[in-house]
């Protein structure tokens, strides 16, 4: 195979996007694909059509290196390929692949830079292409932020594109017709006397081949799998108790081990006596590890138990032992010092309400724990050349490259064996319990431990959602609201989290106002500002990160305001909403909801919005006042994310989201004493109960010019627009989550 060929199957051209990157940090580098992961150790007579289509003479393996936390992420990006390539996903094998920063999400970029999502200027679109381009670099090989279809919406269907004229190419050399001649169809190409070559037979000959870069995509008219129901690939095995996760990984000669860490984060252990550990049955080893300590021992019922038993004299928290310290330094930051970003000041808001404020008001969002079923667990074998680790995650490449700085081995010696995640929220975006499991590991060399938390370690030892703080005042005028001015004060979760992972992080948190400043309403005098409150307890990102807490502050306000001006609350949003899409949206909950329509007695209805991931999404949510307590009846909710390319997972992901936002609205928090997380299992922290789940109706619109992520955006809405129902029935605004403090939900 010449020089030439060699480079063609070697890279994947990666589309024409980001020439403002290529300028900033180099056309040819930037432009230049990173190598095919899939060529290497490839099997004779293999073909590795892009690095996401790998084709032997046994099977088609699709790679989707995005990770699936059960929000349907492997489905999707197969499906993408599967409509290009011509197979149906009964024909296909799927694979997360290993860590490359061939991988690199593409998506990420598009909330990293000061621009409303609404604005598609050439300013705005340049400044996201020149985001791409340290993303591309860095190699980020990261699954959140709802960006797994924006990501793979075009490349993934491309990569399927070209895998398939590759292959009619092979076809055409191997069998002497024209290519043009040649025709795809579940998994094969027709020759033009109805012969059906499969694409495993001509897997030597595409080897061979040339890939065919210029292609054309189907347009969603030709569609045979995308925009349409479908079932996912995990279905079955999810219906049946089949499926492994991570926690399921079992290997020979297996170890399993168990830690205690300090309930305060981050602090350190200054003594322990594991005496008592050390005689238990089982045990086999106890490992010191950073903040903490590990009990190694022949189950996980009898790791946890020894290390249960060991005495801990722990350092005191780097941050407030106590609540009140948390809120007193969030209190503290609405100052002109601390101010982080003010992207959103139009009019003079000042001026505006010089006069006076109609409303002033506080409100608050406390620390929430991911708390996913599974619990963290990651499985290593080390040995002094290679370490292979199993786990769930959503970062690959973090947990092979922090694994090689522990055990000092070149990366590549590093194995990540990426497995199906049993739920995340944004929790296996950390890899603390990968770098905890290869600590122990190499305390046993050869022999595979697995590393399983306890459900209490799990909860005690998370990096939570942010606590936040809003501040917010406004004036009305002529039954029209006319002065908005929000503050929100919030540590940085983006220092916090890339801090862990050795990145600096620069500049304004966008995050602080995420969900808020580039909200589509047209305000005459409107003013968000972002303030960045000191480091407290570690962070990280949680299921729609600054909008879920934003989405409340920024909503309730305007309702307070639209209520303060005797407008109808739909009415009034939808006069100020200057953008389409989200217009759109809030026609479709009012006729949804039949808003306006008369509600029984002791009944009540409430509508928010919040623009996040660059999704419009609307909510109402009626609700009833019973003598025990507040009654969830029903939810609308429209969302428009450009193209519904799964309906049914569509709606499963909205109905979830609002499920999410709801139960951790009512009753969920952390709260920490002495220094230590109090909420420790589902008991204390109890989200919302079957019976108290209402009725979701979901819409998808498709009116939106770019393909957006549906994971996120239901949440940020949901709180606030029970808390606006619940206003509207009782007369009493909640202005502090959980709700549960001030009413009963029944």
């Amino acid at each position: 195979m010449g020089r030439a060929r060699t480079i063609a199957r070697r890279t994947f051209l990666i589309g024409s996007a980001a020439i403002a990157g290529g300028v900033a940090f180099g056309v040819w580098r930037f432009h230049t694909p990173h190598a095919n992961p899939l060529l290497d150790d490839l099997p004779k007579g293999a073909a590795a059509l892009t690095p996401y289509v790998l084709i032997t003479a046994r099977a088609i393996t699709l790679i989707t290196p995005r990770a699936d936390s059960g929000q349907g992420a492997v489905s999707v990006q197969a499906a993408l390929i599967a409509e290009e390539l011509d197979v149906d996903l009964d024909q296909v094998e799927t694979d997360p692949g290993t860590p490359s920063p061939a991988y690199w999400n593409t998506a990420l970029s598009s909330d990293a830079v000061p621009f409303r999502a609404t604005n598609d200027g050439w300013l705005a679109e340049a400044a996201r292409d020149l985001a791409d381009a340290p993303m591309k670099f860095l190699g980020m090989q990261v699954t959140g932020g709802s960006t797994t279809v924006p990501d793979g919406y075009e490349k993934l269907r491309r990569a399927g594109a070209v895998a398939r004229e590759t292959l009619k190419a092979a076809a055409a050399n191997v069998h002497g017709v024209a290519a043009r001649d040649l025709r795809t169809e579940r998994g094969a190409v027709i020759l033009p006397d109805g012969t059906r070559a499969s694409y495993q037979s001509l897997a030597q000959a595409a080897a061979e081949t040339d890939p065919v870069t210029d292609v054309v995509l189907r347009g969603p008219n030709a569609w045979r799998l995308l925009g349409k129901p479908m079932q996912r690939i995990d279905m079955v095995a999810k219906s049946t108790g089949t499926q492994d996760y991570g926690i399921d990984v079992t290997l020979p000669d297996m170890l399993h081990a168990a830690i205690r860490l300090n309930p305060a984060r981050g602090a350190a252990l200054r003594g322990y006596d594991a005496t008592d550990a050390r005689a238990m049955r089982g045990v086999e080893r106890i490992v010191e590890i950073p903040g903490g300590v590990a009990v190694v021992a022949d189950n996980s019922w009898r790791a946890m138990r020894a290390a249960n038993a060991i005495t801990c004299d722990w350092a005191p928290a780097p941050y407030p032992a106590e609540m009140d310290g948390h809120w007193q330094a969030l209190s503290a930051s609405f100052t002109e010092d601390a101010q982080d970003s003010r992207w959103r000041d139009a009019g003079d808001v000042d001026t505006a309400l010089d006069g006076g404020a109609d409303v002033e008001v506080e409100y608050r969002a406390p620390y929430l724990a991911h708390a996913p079923l599974e619990p963290l667990n990651a499985t290593v074998r080390y040995t002094p050349d290679r370490t292979d680790i199993w786990t769930g995650t959503q970062v690959p490449r973090f947990v092979q490259q922090n694994a090689a700085a522990i055990t000092g081995q070149d990366a590549g010696a590093v194995h990540v064996h990426a497995q199906m995640i049993g739920g995340s929220f944004g929790h296996r975006l950390e890899d603390n319990v990968s770098r905890h499991a290869t600590r122990i590991a190499m305390a046993i060399p050869g022999r595979p431990v697995k590393l399983t938390y306890a459900r209490e370690e799990d909860m005690t030892q998370d990096f939570p959602r942010q606590i936040a703080m809003a501040r917010g005042r406004g004036r009305v005028a002529d039954g029209r609201v006319q002065a908005y001015d929000l503050g929100i004060a919030m540590p940085s979760v983006l220092t916090s989290q890339m801090g862990r992972q050795g990145i600096p992080a620069a500049g304004p948190d966008l995050q602080i106002v995420a969900g808020a400043w580039d909200q589509p309403f047209a305000i005459p005098h409107y003013r968000v500002t972002g303030y960045r409150a000191p480091d407290l307890g570690p962070i990280s990102s949680w299921r729609a990160v600054g909008a879920s807490t934003n989405g409340f502050f920024h909503d309730c306000l305007l309702d307070e305001l639209i209520h303060a001006a005797g407008a109808d609350p739909l009415v009034e949003r939808l006069r100020l909403c200057d953008h389409d899409a989200s217009r759109a949206v809030l026609d479709a909950v009012g006729e949804m909801s039949n808003w306006g329509s008369p509600l029984g007695q002791n009944q009540g209805r409430g509508v928010a919005f919040c623009l996040s991931y660059g999704v419009p999404c609307a909510q109402v949510i009626e609700v009833t006042a019973t003598r025990n307590g507040i009654r969830l009846d029903r939810v609308a909710v429209a969302a428009d994310v450009g193209r519904v390319l799964d309906p049914v997972n569509f709606e499963g992901l909205v109905q979830g989201g609002v499920i999410f936002g709801l139960g951790h609205a009512m009753n969920c928090a952390i709260t920490y004493a002495n220094g230590a997380a109090e909420q420790a299992n589902f008991d204390t922290y109890p989200g919302m109960r079957l019976y108290q789940c209402p009725q979701i109706a979901v819409r998808g619109l498709e009116t939106g010019d770019t393909v957006r992520g549906i994971g996120e955006p239901p949440v940020p809405p949901a709180p606030a627009a029970l808390a606006n129902a619940i206003f509207a029935v009782t007369g009493t605004r909640l202005r502090e989550m959980p709700f549960d403090r001030a009413v009963a939900f029944v």
